[in-house]
């Protein structure tokens, strides 16, 4: 593999050296327009997002909430095609220090290519995929191209995970493992499910230095409650409606009050 230092590991141990965690923004590409999801990107770091995760848009999001699933029809509806995700890429890391991370459904990188869509991610300054849907029993052909390139894996860790699935998913991640705060589909909740925390000692047990906690976060309480003992949060709907409802202003807005509450949590807690 080449020599190449994760720069979403080196983010969220900076992140824990100040006291703090890190936290993690999702938006979709493409929504509500191709330029608009960059700009809003942008905001997010150029408010306190210490990574990007940019959601491509799929036609069978099983994972995905009403709020991101309304957010990724539209982007499909307006002509998203792959390469646009590539090209957003290009143009966030062109403005900002931030790592970016893709999400993304397994098939499309099938169909554009496993090797070819890591030249071009590497290319356009990516840090990585994370991939809900491969599981690492099945993938030999992105294991050979991100030790190839570099680039970092993230794979899901859920409640209902076997301890060796587990073990397994922190064995082959890098950058970090995806903790399922629930067992249903994206979405703000009002309370994050207990069974994060749970979750989070196991992935330590498994030998996790990294585990970042997603799915209903969407509030600075919860960011700070989740950063006690996890070392990431990922906040995805409630960035996304922000934007469908206010645009890049209100999305930078809450971007900004959600890092609030990512800085100094373990000199709080």
């Amino acid at each position: 593999m080449p020599n190449r230092t994760s720069r979403v590991e080196a983010t969220i141990a900076r992140r824990r050296a100040e006291g703090g965690g890190a936290l993690i923004g999702y938006l979709p590409v493409g929504f509500p327009t191709l330029d608009e999801s960059i700009e809003a990107a942008v905001a997010l770091a150029e408010n306190g997002v210490d990574i990007i995760e940019l959601g491509l848009p799929y036609s069978d999001p099983v994972m995905d909430g009403p709020v991101i699933q309304a957010a990724t029809q539209q982007a499909l509806a307006n002509g998203f095609r792959l390469r646009h995700g590539i090209e957003a890429v290009a143009a966030i890391t062109a403005r900002v220090d931030a790592p970016v991370l893709v999400m993304t459904y397994w098939n499309p990188i099938l169909q554009y290519g496993v090797d070819r869509f890591a030249d071009d991610l590497l290319a356009a300054g990516g840090a990585g995929l994370i991939t809900p849907d491969l599981i690492p029993d099945d993938a030999a052909d992105w294991f050979a191209a991100s030790d190839r390139t570099g680039l970092d894996r993230v794979f899901l860790a859920a409640p209902s995970s076997s301890d060796a699935r587990l073990a397994h998913a922190v064995e082959v991640s890098r950058g970090f493992v995806y903790a399922v705060s629930t067992m249903g589909i994206t979405g703000a909740r009002s309370d994050v499910d207990s069974a994060a925390r749970i979750l989070v000692d196991r992935l330590r047990l498994a030998g996790a230095t990294s585990a970042c906690v997603g799915l209903g976060i969407s509030t600075p309480e919860q960011v700070r409650e989740i950063l006690g003992y996890a070392d990431g949060a990922i906040v995805g709907s409630a960035l996304v409606k922000a934007l469908s409802d206010g645009g890049v202003p209100a999305l930078g807005e809450l971007a900004a009050r959600l890092a609030a509450g990512a800085s100094g949590i373990r000199a709080a807690v």
